[in-house]
């Protein structure tokens, strides 16, 4: 099973549309997740009808429009391994063992909020990935993104895609 994960779009407060490897990559993804912060519904419409599953939540910059439409909190069972999804968790400093205590039996917890990427384990092995916003790099280096894939019931492949700068 393949994976694209996102968060952050902020659109189109940020860009004007998501970044073109982004949008390649769509077809070939299994499962798209998005951790929130959409800001528009356009984007919510554009990931539903290009993706062969969606697993979705609404963040703390969307309005009313995308919060009737997503959870807050999203789960799914994907490749065996049992995923959640939210926007916002927090400072960093104790991040692992306050989202393992927030989210047991959970294997991976994809969220945002930050723009900054994020890929490490709590001791109880619960996964954390930030997959940072290909919109808005703010503090960070590089606009980026996240591919990965379920195989054998394990997480495997994690990649951070660094966007090219937008041209202005």
């Amino acid at each position: 099973m393949r994976l694209l994960l996102m968060s952050d779009t902020h659109l189109p407060r940020r860009a004007r549309e998501l970044p073109a490897p982004l949008l390649a990559g769509l077809p070939r993804a299994d499962v798209v997740v998005h951790a929130g912060d959409w800001v528009d519904t356009a984007t919510l419409d554009l990931l539903e009808s290009r993706s062969r599953r969606l697993v979705a939540v609404y963040g703390n910059n969307d309005g009313p429009g995308l919060r009737a439409r997503l959870p807050e909190v999203a789960y799914a069972d994907i490749g065996g391994l049992r995923f959640g999804v939210v926007h916002e968790t927090g400072p960093a400093r104790g991040r692992e063992a306050r989202c393992a205590e927030r989210f047991p039996g959970l294997d991976v917890l994809v969220f945002g909020h930050s723009h900054i990427p994020w890929d490490t384990t709590a001791p109880t092995g619960l996964r954390l990935l930030n997959p940072g916003s290909p919109t808005d790099r703010r503090r960070q280096p590089y606009c980026t993104y996240m591919t990965a894939s379920v195989a054998g019931g394990r997480l495997v492949d994690v990649v951070l895609h660094r966007l090219p700068p937008r041209r202005t």
